[in-house]
């Protein structure tokens, strides 16, 4: 027996109402800031604009499969599943074997903090960081979007990427770039280039502190110093050998 026409589901109104749906969830999930352990369902959906009725349906369903966990107390915090995610999308950059011992080797030598940049669309994310020694240091957010044309490591990003204009070109061609106070008042940063196989752009090396720690004179001098860790890092993922073959490896890297 045919089904009469009326009686079928809007197959458009259907799609934009679990395409709805996703994006809340995935608000809800994203509500949380760094440092964060646990937040209360008033403040989740105030955070998320949704009435508290849909923000604890949804985050019962995100607790099913383990993206949110309910506490004793009633609060919400990221589940488990939420961490594993995390961990996969790290280990598809080869974080453990290559970078975290090149970013180590870095904080090391410059004694200031050091991070890896990589591009997502239209911003730049800190895929991991590595900490200075220094008690006063700047603090990075990891998997933050930022934008691209504010500070070094962004800048870096898109003049290895074609970006026209002078300034891009001058980065091009001297290799690196700092910047000091362009997107965040007080800090300064200099970063360089990574490369893969056959001179694919993979990201910027990036060292970060006050910006009374790192003045223009100080950055410049370091320059070397990233730029070596840059090229090492490149030497390493792309699985080839060159000047420094301590972290040379084969090595897998998501696009």
């Amino acid at each position: 027996m045919e089904t009469p026409a009326e009686a079928l589901p809007e197959e458009g109104a259907s799609s934009t109402s679990s395409v709805t749906a996703v994006l809340r969830a995935m608000q809800l999930i994203d509500a949380f800031a760094l440092g964060e352990s646990h937040l209360p369902l008033a403040e989740l959906s105030r955070r998320c604009g949704l009435h508290k009725t849909t923000a604890l349906r949804i985050a019962r369903t995100l607790a099913q499969s383990g993206y949110l966990v309910q506490r004793e107390d009633g609060d919400w915090r990221l589940g488990p599943a939420a961490g594993w995610l995390g961990a996969r999308y790290q280990a598809g950059f080869d974080v453990q074997n290559v970078l975290e011992p090149a970013l180590r080797a870095l904080t090391m030598a410059s004694g200031e903090s050091a991070a890896f940049y990589v591009r997502e669309g239209n911003v730049r994310t800190c895929l991991v960081r590595v900490e200075g020694p220094q008690a006063l240091r700047h603090h990075a957010r990891m998997g933050e979007g930022l934008p691209l044309d504010k500070g070094s490591p962004g800048r870096v990003i898109l003049a290895f990427s074609g970006e026209p204009g002078d300034l891009y070109e001058a980065i091009r061609q001297r290799g690196f770039h700092w910047s000091i106070g362009e997107r965040e008042q007080g800090v300064a940063t200099i970063s360089a280039p990574v490369f893969g196989k056959h001179w694919r752009l993979l990201g910027s090396v990036c060292v970060s502190g006050p910006a009374s720690r790192l003045p223009q004179q100080k950055l410049e001098e370091m320059s070397k110093t990233v730029i070596a860790a840059a090229n090492q890092l490149s030497y390493a993922l792309a699985g080839n050998t060159g000047p420094s073959a301590t972290l040379v490896r084969a090595s897998h890297w998501h696009p």
